[in-house]
C-alpha cells in the first residue's frame, strides 16, 4: 500500500507535535532542577503542557494518526 502526500505530511505534523510536547516537559523538568517555580510559572508550565497536548490529541483525532 502506498502512502499519500497527505498521510506523510500528518506523519511530519505529528512528530513535530510530539516533540513540542516532549520539549515542554523537558524544559520544565530542568526548571525544577534548578530551583523550586513559583505558583506563577507553575501554571505557566501547566498551561503550556496542557496546550501542546491538546494540538496532538486534537491532531490524531482529526487525521487518524497516531505515531
Amino acid at each position: 500500500m502506498t502512502q499519500t502526500r497527505c498521510d506523510v505530511l500528518s506523519c511530519v505534523e505529528h512528530e513535530r507535535l510530539e516533540f513540542e510536547l516532549l520539549e515542554v516537559r523537558t524544559r520544565g523538568q530542568y526548571l525544577t532542577r534548578l530551583r523550586p517555580l513559583t505558583r506563577e510559572e507553575r501554571a505557566e508550565w501547566d498551561r503550556r503542557e496542557q496546550r501542546a497536548l491538546a494540538s496532538l490529541v486534537d491532531h490524531e483525532l482529526e487525521h487518524g494518526c497516531g505515531g
